[in-house]
């Protein structure tokens, strides 16, 4: 059975390249960063020269990267560690604007700092998952701290202009955090151009390892530590470093840069490929915005049955693909995201999202539009909303 992956957005395949150059320090090179005999520099300089590719990929100084266990870590210090930082310093600022179409980690985290005593602006978005520059600035006070805004989105694939966005909490002297986990190696990015205090990166979305991401921050930002030790990572990150997973993380964003160029558009034109033969299924629509989306994301509603089946369904016909953020795969409730920008419930639970990834041909195409319409088709001969079907 032909086997296609489309389900990137939630983890990809450690590239073979990546893999290799991970190998050496599970064995021979396995010292500690932090030791003063000839492993530990070894480590420490595996470690430096990864800053230093992943600093030239987001268009940054090596001293501004702090490397994380991930996307949710990297997320949870911007926004936890300015909080904390405002409180240390007895800082009048204890206001936070975002979106309500973050990722969990972010809401989550900015639920939790409510309960602290910060205030939290969650801006609605419109029927693309669009933030509007408007609305941002009329929510700015003199007491917010940071905005939080991803960059592209996890389920839709909606791509904001955080250039704009950005420049506009820099006109009223607020930091500006952006989740560019989706996004890194799919679109340009360069932190002084975007505007950007802080950037969040994530290993294991870009054909990386699994548990090693990065936070950017920017020089004279003030945030505070959330994991306190030996004061790893400049003191902003304790832990002993994932050195094989570092090494392997910023080959992947090396890599990952190096092909963009030529892999984003060869798989923009199977995205487009892919969306037009979804949307001659009858009752379909495509959810994000129709240009400004990631290359890789197309996010489908089939009206009538329920996602999980489909997924299920794809599954056993070796297409791999996701209803949603695959953090909230599992939920029984409908994507907060999609009800954001004004699907039902109903509609929400009948959500298809579609993400590739470089090793996806035409082939792959061809062949999930020819089972995808099938399924659909006996799903809802089985659907009890098939009364609501013609």
């Amino acid at each position: 059975m032909k086997k296609v992956y489309l389900d990137h957005s939630a983890t990809s395949a450690v590239d073979p390249q990546v893999m290799e150059v991970m190998l050496p320090y599970f064995s021979s090179e396995y010292g500690n960063a932090s030791s003063l005999h000839a492993l530990g520099t070894d480590a420490l300089e595996a470690l430096n020269d990864a800053r230093n590719k992943i600093a030239e990929v987001i268009k940054t100084r090596p001293e501004e990267i702090i490397f994380t266990s991930g996307g949710t870590e990297s997320n949870n210090l911007a926004l936890k560690g300015t909080a904390f930082a405002a409180l240390t310093n007895k800082s009048p600022k204890t206001h936070i604007i975002t979106s309500v179409i973050e990722h969990d980690c972010v809401l989550h985290s900015c639920k939790w700092l409510e309960k602290l005593g910060f205030s939290v602006t969650y801006l609605p978005v419109d029927t693309y998952g669009l933030v509007s520059p408007e609305q941002l600035e009329d929510a700015i006070t003199p007491q917010t701290l940071i905005i939080s805004i991803m960059h592209a989105n996890n389920e839709i694939g909606t791509v904001q202009d955080i250039k704009e966005l950005g420049a506009i909490a820099h006109e009223h002297e607020v930091y500006f955090h952006t989740d560019a986990v989706q996004s890194v190696t799919k679109l340009p990015i360069d932190v002084k151009e975007m505007n950007v205090d802080m950037l969040s990166v994530s290993s294991h979305k870009i054909h990386g390892p699994k548990g090693v991401g990065c936070l950017h921050v920017k020089k004279g930002t003030k945030i505070d530590p959330v994991l306190h030790g030996g004061g790893h990572e400049r003191g902003y990150r304790s832990g002993t470093e994932n050195i094989s997973g570092i090494v392997g993380f910023a080959e992947a964003m090396k890599l990952g840069e190096e092909r963009r160029p030529a892999e984003m558009p060869r798989i923009c034109q199977l995205r487009d490929m892919l969306i037009e033969g979804a949307l001659a299924i009858d009752h379909s629509w495509l959810n994000g915005h129709p240009t400004k989306r990631l290359p890789i994301n197309a996010n489908f509603c089939f009206q009538f049955i329920e996602g999980e089946a489909l997924v299920l369904r794809l599954s056993m016909k070796g297409i791999f693909a996701s209803t949603g953020s695959a953090c909230s795969s599992k939920s029984l409730e409908p994507s907060h995201v999609l009800q954001a920008i004004g699907l039902s419930p109903e509609d929400a639970h009948s959500s298809l999202r579609l993400t590739l990834g470089i090793e996806n041909t035409k082939e792959d195409i061809v062949y999930t539009l020819d089972v995808l319409p099938q399924i659909v088709e006996a799903l809802r001969k089985i659907s009890p909303f098939k009364h609501s079907y013609t």
